[in-house]
């Protein structure tokens, strides 16, 4: 999938698209998208998202248990997560451990429990050889803290809204960081500044659909077709051309999400 587009953060399988998902998924292969990641937020959508990742063109999937539901999940889930993992490890569509994490920005959430999910996620995805795809919410040094302790073979910083330390941290173990509707806002000073400092090797596309809508789809539904106006505005942040900036970010994705690469030879 050299040189095209790829959303390496799509809620694909979100109640928001249950109405007209076959049209969303036209829509974005119409505008130029060949490539797209869904990640799970909990065992209940484990194989939900493996089955869509299937229907979709340039489909693929991670499995995780994201952090904003760690408090409703049993201690058994990460059984089941390993259990998944292991029945799916052959399956070239199942491209990381996510989404997993740290959310230190929703108030009331356990963060002792957070924390021994996200350090157990990280020992499955070392066990399994799979990338990280994180969640990463007013919790930078902590998660760095723990990507040191139990390093993985790398992965994605999701909607990454860190410092330029912090980004160079990330890149030092192997992650590249997810940029997506958030840069497209004027105000987001830090991230459309990270934007234009990081190299495109360090940089990833995303949407996060249905959610971080970009500017001009303000209080409106997101969705991967978004992808390629995205990908326009980082170009014009960087003052580089447009095709440069695909080829380069979806290089990226390939090389901290490996098992990219051959999804596109998929039937």
């Amino acid at each position: 999938m050299t040189g095209v587009l790829i959303d390496t953060h799509c809620h694909l399988d979100a109640a928001e698209f249950d109405l007209d998902r076959d049209a969303v998924i036209a829509s974005t292969q119409h505008a130029g998208v060949h490539g797209i990641v869904i990640p799970a937020v909990e065992v209940g959508n484990f194989e939900s998202v493996r089955l869509l990742a299937k229907q979709v063109p340039g489909g693929a999937y991670a499995l995780g248990i994201h952090p904003l539901f760690v408090d409703r999940a049993e201690e058994s889930d990460l059984e089941r997560l390993a259990e998944a993992l292991k029945d799916h490890r052959d399956d070239p569509r199942l491209v990381a451990v996510g989404e997993i994490g740290l959310d230190h920005f929703v108030p009331g959430l356990d963060r002792i429990r957070q924390q021994r999910f996200f350090e157990e996620q990280l020992r499955l995805a070392g066990e399994y050889g799979l990338p990280a795809i994180l969640h990463v919410r007013r919790a930078q040094d902590s998660i760095l803290g723990c990507l040191r302790r139990r390093p993985v073979c790398g992965g994605i910083a999701h909607a990454f809204n860190g410092s330029l330390q912090q980004a160079m941290a990330y890149r030092q173990l192997g992650f590249a960081l997810g940029i997506g509707g958030a840069m497209t806002d004027p105000r987001a000073l830090r991230i459309r500044a990270l934007a234009m400092e990081m190299s495109l090797e360090d940089l990833v596309l995303e949407t996060d659909a249905p959610d971080i809508s970009p500017i001009w789809r303000r209080g409106e539904r997101n969705s991967s077709a978004e992808l390629p106006q995205i990908a326009a505005m980082l170009a014009a942040l960087r003052e580089s051309p447009l095709e440069t900036v695909i080829k380069a970010t979806g290089s990226t994705a390939m090389r901290v999400l490996p098992k990219l690469v051959g999804v596109s030879e998929l039937p």
